[in-house]
């Protein structure tokens, strides 16, 4: 991490965490800068925390727990499908691991080869109480209901392990990264293929997406008028600021016009 910010041109690096970095962060102490953004994923805590500073700072998101949908046809492995649902699981017994497929067999086979690839997980209490409390395997009629489904849910992971995903990727509208084909598992995403991972969740992809350099930018309107076009609409701007009984903001263009 600290050759990847060297690269970058991070100047400054502060080597702390939890709810207590975020107050720190947000307000400064003697030893931590105070921010404009903070931005990353962190635990219920740190969530917390970063709403509760929201408006003293900038935030990206207030990330949720982690979830994985996965979109499979008969073409799927199941073992794969397991391997990839207990991906997310093992992350925090909150995380979500949904399964919808076209496939009634694929549909039988998965639950066998989620407790066969249990038996000798070193993270298996946290991964049962996630698929206990938030997995999901769903069969459907066609791809074109599990599209729908997915969009309602707008997961954080979407995996399409389909025969063509790419046709079945463009009818997604609500998906905060998409993976696509049987090659493409979430946790190349994680760490290799180069998209930034910290995503929308908990539904929010309906509406945000990934954190990206813009979530460090600010957008400023520049407005100017010459003389002819404020004498051209200014009794426009005279008449809606009188329509809402704003008497000053009529006033001011209406000094100009003479």
């Amino acid at each position: 991490m600290l050759a990847a910010a060297h690269l970058a041109g991070v100047e400054t690096v502060v080597r702390v965490g939890g709810a207590q970095a975020i107050a720190a962060l947000a307000f400064g102490t003697e030893s931590v800068p105070r921010v404009d953004v903070i931005s990353g994923p962190g635990n219920l805590w740190v969530t917390l925390a970063k709403k509760a500073v929201y408006g003293q700072v900038g935030i990206d998101s207030l990330a949720g727990p982690s979830e994985v949908l996965v979109i499979a046809d008969e073409t799927a492995h199941a073992d794969q499908v397991a391997a990839d649902l207990l991906a997310q699981a093992e992350h925090d017994p909150l995380a979500a691991a949904i399964l919808i497929t076209t496939s009634a067999q694929l549909a039988a086979a998965v639950p066998l080869e989620l407790e066969r690839q249990l038996r000798h997980h070193p993270r298996a209490a946290i991964t049962c109480e996630a698929l206990n409390n938030w997995g999901l395997i769903a069969l459907v009629a066609s791809l074109e209901q599990a599209a729908a489904l997915s969009d309602r849910f707008a997961p954080e992971h979407l995996e399409l392990l389909v025969r063509d995903p790419e046709p079945l990727a463009e009818r997604i509208e609500n998906a905060g990264a998409i993976f696509l084909g049987a090659w493409t598992p979430e946790a190349v995403g994680d760490y290799l293929a180069g998209p930034n991972h910290t995503l929308p969740t908990s539904g929010t992809a309906r509406f945000a997406g990934a954190l990206s350099v813009e979530t460090f930018l600010r957008h400023t309107s520049l407005i100017q008028f010459n003389q002819m076009a404020l004498e051209a609409t200014g009794q426009a701007v005279i008449t809606l600021a009188e329509s809402e009984g704003l008497h000053s903001h009529a006033e001011s263009v209406r000094r100009r016009l003479g």
